[in-house]
């Protein structure tokens, strides 16, 4: 069944735009409610980032949801891997957060997580829709939902992630500049590394409803690096406006993305005996991670471009360890989401476990040149079964070898193909996208 309204993270949209106008959340909460409902008084928790827009879409949810019987506690702003962990601690049937992770004020979204703090499946997505297309129906009044506030939740999700560091490490003596983009994390992130022994000096923690992520957090980390040199500390952690994206700052002022972060983490916890099935990785991930990885003798996966299906990989292969070039970062061993605090406090534990500092850290890997180019098109077209674009892909792979990889896919929001080509030279990788960009054209 194609579905309608659920992408791969839930429902978004621009606010005041179907679908993300007040009427369509509240009839969305309802459908949820209504599937969630069979079970006689289901428990729901709420969570939201910082958009001004979370207030009224919050309203419009929890009505639904109360109208269809079911019970709501409302965590107020909170990280979106902290709603999935309260999900399971609080034993409730459903976590729902509302945010557009990174994108700017003016999006939000929704989207769920299942009793157990992962994605929905897919089938209840499909029950959810073939809700929405029914008639809203209000329960009698004794069988309406009840709506309370959930206590201390920022504090129980604070102590969560302080545990994913051993009581034999602390983070005294470093000096941490945290960016928490305005966004869900800026009353939770700079507690947990104080907490455990850090100075911390904060940046981007006082949201306003419209600067979440605005030129801050992990999608703009140019302040970051500005504040770890002007403070001159031993490394910076950005989040996004969610808190379940992660993009760290050596003691340099560079910039330490996903890719690097996974290899920093994979080789220290295989040199203490604790990687489990491997790693995995996306179709867009560096080929500097895949052979770094392939230097512990380990296996790395490649899945879809999409946390859900970098989770769907590692439960496939048993793997503890996943993530994206974008920062999105799994240790499943602690959470079954992305979640930035978490995969930080990986990364310092490596640090302070080593006496390394980021900058030698992240060594264990070497970055291959990527050129990536996308090449609009007016219609549809078949990848594999055009003749002059195949020829063009493997005339490249044929030159570069094993020195390099080549990709080639559909936008799924956009009229786009993205020519990817990586290898170990910069003018080379370009010249060859360059080739493949114009077999594109010419059969677009």
């Amino acid at each position: 069944m194609a579905r309608k309204y659920f992408g791969t993270d839930g429902i978004r949209g621009k606010i005041g735009r179907y679908p993300m106008t007040p009427d369509f959340v509240l009839k969305l909460g309802w459908a949820a409610g209504k599937v969630l409902a069979s079970n006689g008084h289901p428990l729901v928790l709420i969570g939201k980032d910082t958009r001004i827009s979370g207030y009224m879409l919050e309203s419009a949810l929890q009505a639904g949801l109360v109208a269809a019987g079911v019970n709501i506690r409302l965590l107020g702003p909170m990280p979106t891997p902290a709603v999935a962990y309260l999900t399971r601690a609080f034993r409730a049937s459903a976590g729902i957060v509302i945010s557009a992770s990174h994108n700017p004020y003016d999006d939000n979204g929704v989207k769920f997580f299942s009793g157990d703090g992962t994605k929905l499946p897919d089938e209840v997505e499909e029950e959810i829709e073939r809700w929405l297309d029914m008639d809203f129906k209000t329960v009698s009044s004794d069988e309406l939902g009840k709506v309370e506030r959930a206590k201390d939740a920022a504090g129980r999700y604070i102590e969560f992630c302080k545990r994913a560091l051993p009581n034999t490490v602390s983070l005294k003596g470093l000096r941490i500049v945290v960016d928490c983009a305005n966004g869900a994390t800026y009353h939770v992130a700079p507690d947990v590394f104080s907490e455990l022994g850090a100075e911390v000096i904060a940046i981007g923690n006082k949201p306003d409803g419209i600067n979440i992520n605005e030129a801050c957090g992990a999608t703009h980390v140019d302040a970051l690096c500005e504040a770890v040199l002007r403070y001159r500390a031993d490394v910076g952690i950005a989040l996004d406006g969610d808190g379940d994206r992660l993009i760290m700052v050596d003691e340099r002022g560079d910039s330490v993305d996903g890719d690097e972060i996974l290899a920093i983490i994979a080789h220290h916890r295989h040199s203490e005996g604790k990687l489990q099935g491997g790693v995995v990785g996306t179709l867009m991930s560096n080929l500097g991670l895949e052979k770094s990885i392939q230097k512990l003798d380990v296996p790395f996966y490649r899945a879809k471009v999409g946390d859900r299906y970098v989770i769907e990989q590692m439960s496939q292969h048993g793997c503890d360890l996943g993530g994206e070039s974008s920062g999105h970062i799994i240790v499943r061993n602690f959470i079954t989401t992305g979640d930035g605090i978490i995969a930080a406090l990986q990364v310092l534990r490596a640090m302070r476990m080593t006496t390394q500092p980021l900058h030698e850290l992240k060594n264990v890997m070497t970055k291959y040149p990527q050129t990536l180019i996308n090449v609009p098109t007016k219609q549809k077209i078949n990848l594999n079964e055009s003749v002059a674009i195949q020829l063009a892909v493997h005339q490249v792979e044929q030159q570069l070898g094993n020195r390099g990889r080549v990709l080639l896919r559909a936008s799924g929001t956009e009229p786009l193909i993205r020519v990817m080509v990586e290898g170990e030279d910069a003018q080379e990788t370009a010249v060859l996208a360059e080739e493949i960009a114009s077999a594109v054209r010419a059969a677009a």
